[in-house]
């Protein structure tokens, strides 16, 4: 029998009410792949939570490339006004190991499980540092882009968690309009937006629509 569809929305809503009623303020580490798509992450979840930017993508393509996101991302920090206190840690720039969990995969189309290993790979990360530093919750930007699979991403999520022993923030940004006021702050603070998802197969893979 299939399992219900679960509404991640509804689920974040529940657990902010509770911790607002008990008057909390927990610790957030939240993964971002980029400026654009934390933004409203940003603008939204600090209203409830210390928030600590985890900029941690192994993945990124070129390297020039890698460098003008996490710039864009501090600066992003430093000019969104927020409630609580946004601060920012900077991952490992380890492109080696992605590659090694995207080998055999490198013809995958965008969206398979090539980019499910490659939330994996992120994920783990994230809750690796949230259980080392003792944050209350971990979870990640990515679900804001109608491009990424929110359900995939939630139960990768949860699984990280328990394995870490920290609990992971089930979300689904794109509701709300998240993705819709992501497009606005965009613009509003003159953010670059790339025209790719970051990795060297998504590269190609938009270059050579962009060519056909």
């Amino acid at each position: 029998m299939n399992q219900p569809k679960r509404n991640y929305q509804r689920e974040l809503d529940a657990m902010i009410e509770a911790n607002q009623k008990e008057q909390k303020v927990p610790r957030l580490l939240l993964h971002s792949c980029c400026a654009p798509c934390s933004s409203y992450v940003l603008e939204y979840l600090s209203q409830y939570f210390e928030i600590t930017i985890l900029y941690y993508n192994p993945n990124i393509f070129p390297e020039e490339e890698y460098k003008k996101r996490i710039l864009e991302q501090q600066t992003l920090i430093r000019e969104l006004p927020t409630v609580y206190p946004v601060s920012f840690q900077a991952g490992t720039y380890d492109r080696d190991k992605f590659y090694k969990m995207a080998e055999g995969l490198e013809k995958i189309e965008e969206g398979g499980i090539r980019c499910f290993g490659c939330y994996e790979l992120r994920l783990e990360e994230t809750a690796r540092q949230a259980k080392e530093q003792g944050f209350d919750y971990f979870t990640t930007t990515l679900s804001i882009s109608p491009l990424k699979n929110a359900q995939k991403l939630n139960e990768i999520g949860e699984r990280m968690g328990s394995r870490y022993g920290v609990a992971y923030l089930n979300s689904d940004f794109k509701k709300k309009n998240g993705y819709k006021r992501s497009t606005e702050l965009s613009r509003e603070y003159h953010l670059y937006r790339q025209d790719y998802c970051g990795c060297e197969f998504s590269y190609k893979q938009r270059h050579s629509d962009e060519e056909g």
